[in-house]
């Protein structure tokens, strides 16, 4: 028993002893897909390939030997010109790429639904953000895709601001018309970043049948892209790749910034993964993903016949993600999950009334089954009721009254910070955008809903746990 005292080790045999239903990332869903496609091997000696860089093993940042093959198999993939392996997640190289194409102390403009990585690097680079607001979709209060007029009215009252960061697709799969957005960008003499970190798949789903419009950035005008390879994909969580796609990027910059912001003692188990993932990609990505589409397909088709289930769709949504909402029988989205849960059915995000399920290229027709008899049995044993949508809480959607970022700070308890400037993001996670930055004012809904989300046990970095606030002094 002593392999087992530890609580996160325990936990993680245990659960996986469940055999689990995942519809949350990581994206190969565990070790099925490796086994099957002959890296059994790879998992029974992983530890005997935790090594440094012994001669021979190459180094990540000075890549000429094996570590180049596989960034030469991304390039290949993704027909960039350069491609960079992230052992820090996709997160190191949003703050990277921020930072090479943002002058320190200059202007970034960058969507307000940005992960918190790259309000990290603002803080890194003393970069002043000019917020570009997404869209509302009104139907179900959540933010939606971020507009070319919108990013442009930014760009033209800060002519200085030297790059344009946003998300695309976002957490709930929507995707922003990155074509257009890279056309004014560029206009202007700009930088684009995509933190296209929930579209790894792109690139692959738009060459199959029927998914032509789901275009990856890379092929839409986009200065940097950086995908996580983890989230949809087969590698191991943390793992992910940057892309440079034009000369506007100063590559000597950029590889001096991700080389600041990852590990000295890079994994080499992660990059490992990485390379077999590519491996997967290159020799059998269109079996994978043809099965991928034709289980989606399938379970589509099976959920347009369940009544009373609405799944989330807008123009230019991702169909990999899986909305759910089953608010016509009263069950919101955290009832739902709870209900999928003890059909040992995990989901990744929950929304209001929607539970989102994140497909990923290991999931198999058996996982889709699964949860089409889950939600068949919740809509047996709930009455269907007529009505109106719960809608998510405004302070998920609505811009706070903006300041100077304090200089001088104090804690305070979040029952006196209504009126305050915060002084640190506040940020519920999943998904990881902060409802709060340092600068906006905080109003007496937002700090509504932070307390609801501790109330439901959720996790709100920013907030202490005994509900104290980094404010302005």
């Amino acid at each position: 028993m002593n392999s087992l005292n530890k609580t996160i080790t325990r936990f993680l045999l245990e659960h996986g002893a469940k055999s689990p239903v995942s519809f949350h990332m990581p994206g190969h869903k565990g070790s099925a897909i490796y086994r099957e496609n002959g890296y059994g091997e790879f998992l029974d000696r992983i530890m005997d390939c935790d090594i440094t860089e012994i001669p021979g093993a190459d180094n990540l940042f000075q890549a000429e030997d094996v570590i180049l093959e596989v960034m030469e198999k991304y390039r290949k993939l993704y027909c960039s010109k350069e491609t960079y392996l992230l052992i820090n997640g996709s997160s190191a190289g949003i703050i990277a790429g921020i930072l090479a194409t943002v002058s320190k102390g200059g202007k970034l403009v960058m969507a307000r639904n940005c992960h918190k990585s790259a309000f990290n690097a603002l803080s890194l680079g003393d970069i002043e953000p000019v917020y570009a607001f997404p869209e509302i979709v009104d139907e179900y209060g959540i933010l939606g895709e971020v507009t070319a007029e919108e990013i442009e009215r930014c760009i033209i009252e800060n002519p200085t601001a030297e790059a344009v960061i946003l998300p695309s697709p976002n957490y709930y799969g929507i995707l922003s018309d990155i074509e257009a957005i890279a056309e004014v960008t560029h206009r202007y003499g700009k930088t684009l970043i995509v933190d296209q970190a929930h579209g790894a798949h792109l690139k692959f789903f738009s060459a199959m049948e029927g998914c032509e419009e789901m275009r990856p950035a890379e092929e839409l005008g986009a200065d940097i892209v950086i995908n996580s390879t983890h989230k949809t994909l087969a590698s191991f969580t943390q793992t992910a790749i940057l892309n440079v796609m034009t000369d506007r990027v100063n590559l000597a910059v950029l590889e001096d910034k991700l080389q600041v912001m990852e590990s000295s003692s890079p994994s080499y188990p992660l990059m490992a993964s990485l390379d077999i993932n590519a491996s997967l990609l290159l020799e059998k990505g269109e079996k994978l993903f043809g099965e991928w589409i034709e289980n989606l397909e399938w379970f589509y088709h099976e959920a347009d016949g369940i009544e009373g289930l609405s799944l989330m769709k807008v123009k230019g949504m991702d169909i990999t993600k899986l909305n759910m909402d089953m608010s016509a029988y009263g069950v919101d989205g955290n009832q739902l999950e709870e209900l999928l849960m003890e059909k040992g059915i995990f989901v990744e995000l929950i929304a209001g009334n929607i539970a989102m399920g994140m497909t990923g290229i290991g999931n198999k027709r058996c996982d889709y089954e699964a949860l089409i008899a889950a939600l068949k049995e919740i809509a047996s044993k709930n009455k269907l009721e007529k009505r109106e949508k719960t809608e998510q809480p405004r302070a998920l959607t609505r811009r706070l009254l903006r300041k100077a970022v304090p200089a001088e700070r104090e804690s305070v308890h979040i029952d006196e910070a209504e009126g305050r400037v915060c002084a640190m993001s506040i940020i519920p996670y999943p998904p990881g955008i902060p409802i709060a930055c340092p600068g906006e004012v905080l109003d007496r809904e937002t700090l509504d809903y932070i307390r609801a989300r501790k109330r439901a046990n959720e996790k709100v970095i920013g907030l202490s746990s005994d509900m104290h606030i980094l404010v302005g002094k």
